[in-house]
């Protein structure tokens, strides 16, 4: 089967590989779309808590984001031909070919006009589930630090949840143009905006009850601890960059703030779900951002893309 490695930082190799046999209670899935994932990066780079990994990296790995056909089944109710959202075992997605099992596959529909852009469903799952950790965003002020795929997610999916004010931020000013389209009710452009005065002005002094921190340089991390009205809830959802690195400890103590953090596959017990708010309506608006779709062999250019923040470049999407 076609696979890709990532042979030495920010160098992509296409291999032919075996492809694997579905076990017990798992399905055979032949791509056609994978996305890439901002946690994929470092992994391409070798920079930050992935400066110590081993290259070359695991034959498909860590590719998570995958649309396609069951061809084999040993999992009930799951047949052969069905169209899946799939969460790839080991987050071996970087391939043709994928082993995956219940949570972890969402039934699609086979008529949907543009099934690439059904893949917006992964990333939602994962907001999703870390919103099932945290309190109400009703009638709250909140505020997403980058808007990348998962800020605009985040961004979107607080305004459809009746947050009062949504304030999003960003370094780059094309991103911004997003987050307005997904109803942030203001923007600050964070590289020409002193962030913290800006949200000062916007909230009347009384600053944000949840802050959702999406980026992952630790000066974003630095920047939502900030703005953190005393007593609320601060969202670690972005991978920081670096294990050991600056925090506002003593600020965030002092002012009672409320950490919360989630990552790992369990996400993928929010997949069914997240796949029918995309084809239903509720959240059909996020699959604009599944662009560009590039083709399997250009695999190289979208993973340099995706590392440098091409202007354009959101929810890039390998075609198989």
């Amino acid at each position: 089967m076609r696979a890709i490695h990532i042979a030495s930082p920010r160098k992509i190799e296409f291999i032919d590989a075996p492809t694997p046999e579905p076990g017990e209670g798992e399905v055979l899935v032949k791509c056609s779309h994978v996305a890439l994932c901002g946690s994929n990066m470092g992994q391409y780079t070798g920079e930050g808590v992935w400066g110590d990994l081993e290259f070359p990296n695991p034959t498909g790995w860590a590719g998570h984001e995958n649309i396609g056909t069951i061809v084999e089944s040993r999992c009930e109710g799951w047949k052969p031909g069905t169209l899946v959202l799939a969460q790839p075992e080991g987050y071996f997605g970087f391939a043709e070919f994928i082993i995956s099992k219940p949570p972890g596959v969402a039934l699609l529909p086979t008529d949907a006009p543009d099934v690439a852009a059904l893949i917006v469903a992964q990333p939602l799952a994962t907001v999703l589930r870390a919103l099932d950790q945290t309190g109400p965003v009703i009638n709250q002020r909140c505020a997403v630090i980058g808007q990348g795929p998962m800020g605009l997610i985040w961004t979107y999916i607080l305004g459809l949840m009746g947050a009062r004010q949504v304030i999003s931020t960003d370094i780059l000013g094309w991103r911004l143009e997003w987050a307005r389209r997904y109803g942030a009710q203001a923007v600050i452009d964070a590289s020409r905006e002193n962030v913290l005065d800006v949200v000062q002005e916007l909230t009347d002094g009384e600053m944000i009850d949840f802050v959702v921190n999406a980026a992952s340089p630790p000066e974003s991390l630095t920047t939502a601890a900030s703005l953190v009205r005393k007593g609320g809830r601060l969202f670690v959802f972005g991978m920081p960059d670096y294990n050991d690195q600056e925090f506002p400890w003593h600020a965030a103590f002092r002012n009672c703030t409320k950490i919360i953090t989630c990552v790992g596959p369990e996400c993928s017990a929010y997949f069914q779900t997240a796949a029918d708010m995309v084809v239903d309506g509720r959240a059909s608006k996020l699959a604009t951002m599944v662009t560009p779709r590039m083709p399997w062999d250009q695999a190289e250019e979208a993973f340099e893309m995706y590392a440098n923040c091409a202007d354009g470049s959101l929810k890039l999407t390998l075609e198989l």
